[in-house]
């Protein structure tokens, strides 16, 4: 592995207790980045699979469901981009996030993965512990979807908006990444606009929902399945 495609930080202590143990599915060509990657996250307490593209990581689909993918793009045999569309067609699989590694930093490459299905789109080099951070956010907006399922939320618990609420394509995207957990500033940057043009079409959407925040917008794109 090239030494930039991972930037080097200092080990801290494990994240979580091994009953709190998630699992991984890292898929990558490059094996030393495997090696790197799969160490750090374990060390960090998750359990790690590997696979060398996307043919090889359908077939350990078939055998168990990670909590979420780690994945890189430009790989043989079925690159990235393939693996996921086919894993958002599948019931069993269309839940898992998906974040995306990939040498390709041009927002037309980020707008291309995240519209392929990818939830996190990270450019090499990235530093470890934005990895991990990536990862726990994801793996905490799917823990908090399952919550209201759990709790009725496919039902009468669900969020109430008008009938007819319609989206422009961007405020779909701002809603997008603020079930995700993104704070207006980090909208702003990805999708290269002013943090007030997030906050106008924030307060746009809550005009037209009836909501009266950005944690209740969240949930009702992640109940109606918008991420």
């Amino acid at each position: 592995m090239e030494k930039s495609a991972i930037s080097a930080t200092a080990m801290k202590e494990p994240s979580m207790s091994k009953d709190q143990t998630k699992r991984l599915l890292l898929i990558d060509d490059d094996p030393n980045l495997i090696l790197l990657v799969k160490d750090y996250l374990e060390f960090r307490g998750y359990q790690v699979t590997t696979a060398e593209n996307g043919r090889e990581a359908l077939d350990i689909l078939e055998q168990d469901t990670p909590d979420m993918i780690v994945c890189d793009v430009m790989m043989p045999e079925m690159d990235g981009y393939t693996f996921v569309e086919q894993v958002r067609q599948k019931e069993s699989t269309n839940w898992i996030p998906v974040l995306f590694l990939s040498a390709k930093g041009q927002s037309t490459d980020r707008v291309k993965g995240l519209n392929k299905g990818a939830d996190v789109y990270m450019v090499k080099p990235f530093e470890p512990e934005e990895l991990v951070a990536q990862v726990e956010s994801s793996l905490k907006q799917t823990m908090r979807y399952e919550g209201y399922k759990s709790k009725g939320g496919d039902s009468s618990s669900r969020i109430q908006v008008p009938y007819d609420v319609t989206l422009t394509p961007t405020e779909l995207k701002v809603v997008q990444l603020v079930s995700k957990g993104m704070a207006n500033r980090e909208i702003a940057e990805e999708l290269s606009v002013s943090q007030r043009t997030v906050e106008s079409h924030v307060s746009n959407m809550l005009g037209k929902t009836d909501l009266n925040n950005r944690t209740e917008l969240a949930r009702w794109a992640i109940e109606n399945k918008m991420s």
